[in-house]
C-alpha cells in the first residue's frame, strides 16, 4: 500500500486520516483512508460512502467513532474522489456495472486484514453505499452488525415511471452515450456548488452545508457531477436485484429521515418489513444526510448506531 494524499484545511487541528492507494483486480487505483483511533477496543467500522462522496467528507464522523472506541476504514469508490476515474470526462458519476463496486469492497477487506484492524468489524453504509453494502453482505462481508443510513434500495425518479427511465437509460447506454450525464437538476457540476442551501435536499445544517461547499470549491478534483445514463440504468437494475433476495441474517439498524427525497422511502420500508433481524429508525425533521444533519438529529442517529454496534460486543 502506497501513501495517498488526504486533504485537510489549515484551520483543522485534528489528526488527519492515513490515506493510501490500492489496486483492484482489474487494475483500477483506489484511495482508502484509515482513522485508527488508538486501541479501538470496540472494533472497526467499515464506512461505505454514497455517490459523489470522498473520504474527507467523513472526517468529523470518523473522529466521533474513534472517540467511541472504533477504528474507521473508508474509501473513494471507483470513479469518484481521488480513486481512478472510468472515462476521459471526469465529471459524470459513472460505473460499468454495479458488480464492479464489489471489487472495491474486496480491496477494502484485504487492506483491513493486512492492517490487522481490530475486530469485530461492523458496516456503516450511506445512500449508494447502502446498495453496495447490502450486496456485500450477501457476498459474505465479514461484519457482525450493520447500520444503513438512507440506503439506496430504490431511487426517487420524480414523475417518471421506473420502467420508462430504465428503458431510456438502457437505450442511451447501448447507443454509446452511457457515460454521459443523464438529464437531471444540477447535473453539470457538484450538487453543493449548483444548488442553494435553502433548496438543498441533503441537510438542514448550515455549517455542514458550508463545509461541503468549501471542500468542493477548494478541491474540485474530489467532486463529481450528475449520474451518467449508464449509472442510472445499472442502479435501477441493482435495486431490483437486491429487492428479490432474502435479507441477510445479521442484526441491522436501518435509518432514514422523514424528509427523504433522494432515495425511495417506500423501498426502505419494504426491505425493513421483511428483514426479521432489522430495526427501522425514521428521524423526524431529517433530510438525506443523517450524519451531516443539525446536531440533535445527527446525535440521535449516531448514538443509535454506536449503541447498535456495542450491543454485539
Amino acid at each position: 500500500m502506497e501513501p495517498a494524499p488526504f486533504r485537510q484545511f489549515p484551520d483543522d487541528s485534528r489528526e488527519p486520516a492515513s490515506a493510501f492507494w490500492v489496486r483492484a483486480d482489474d487494475g483500477l487505483r483506489l484511495r482508502l483512508a484509515l482513522w485508527r483511533g488508538g486501541d479501538a477496543p470496540h472494533g472497526t467500522v467499515l464506512l461505505f460512502p454514497g455517490r459523489t462522496e470522498y473520504v474527507e467528507k467523513y472526517a468529523t464522523l470518523a473522529h466521533d467513532l474513534n472517540a467511541a472506541g472504533f477504528a474507521v476504514l473508508t474509501l473513494d469508490w471507483r470513479g469518484q474522489g481521488l480513486s481512478e476515474r472510468l472515462q476521459d470526462d471526469p465529471l459524470p458519476g459513472h460505473v460499468g456495472e454495479f458488480a464492479d463496486y464489489q471489487r472495491d469492497v474486496i480491496e477494502m477487506i484485504v487492506a483491513g486484514t493486512d492492517l490487522d484492524l481490530p475486530r469485530p468489524w461492523h458496516l456503516l453504509a450511506h445512500s449508494m453505499g447502502g446498495s453496495i453494502g447490502l450486496a456485500a453482505l450477501h457476498a459474505g462481508l465479514p461484519v457482525e452488525r450493520a447500520v444503513f443510513s438512507a440506503p439506496m434500495w430504490g431511487i426517487q425518479l420524480g414523475r417518471l415511471p421506473t420502467w420508462f427511465v430504465r428503458a431510456i437509460t438502457q437505450l442511451a447506454d447501448r447507443a454509446g452515450r452511457g457515460g454521459r450525464i443523464a438529464p437531471q437538476k444540477g447535473g453539470a457540476r457538484s450538487y453543493v456548488l449548483d444548488d442553494s442551501f435553502n433548496a438543498n435536499l441533503l441537510t438542514h445544517d448550515v455549517d455542514n452545508w458550508t463545509r461541503m461547499v468549501r471542500e468542493a470549491a477548494t478541491w474540485p478534483e474530489l467532486t463529481i457531477a450528475g449520474a451518467s445514463f449508464g449509472w442510472v440504468f445499472h442502479a435501477i437494475a441493482e435495486c431490483r436485484r437486491l429487492s428479490d433476495l432474502p435479507p441477510p441474517d445479521l442484526p441491522t439498524l436501518i435509518a432514514m429521515g422523514q424528509e427523504e427525497r433522494i432515495v425511495s422511502p417506500g423501498a426502505i420500508r419494504q426491505m425493513a418489513d421483511r428483514w426479521p433481524s432489522a430495526r427501522l429508525m425514521e428521524v423526524a425533521g431529517a433530510r438525506h444526510e443523517l450524519m451531516m444533519e443539525i446536531p440533535p438529529l445527527r446525535q440521535a442517529f449516531l448514538e443509535s448506531a454506536i449503541d447498535h454496534f456495542l450491543s454485539g460486543s
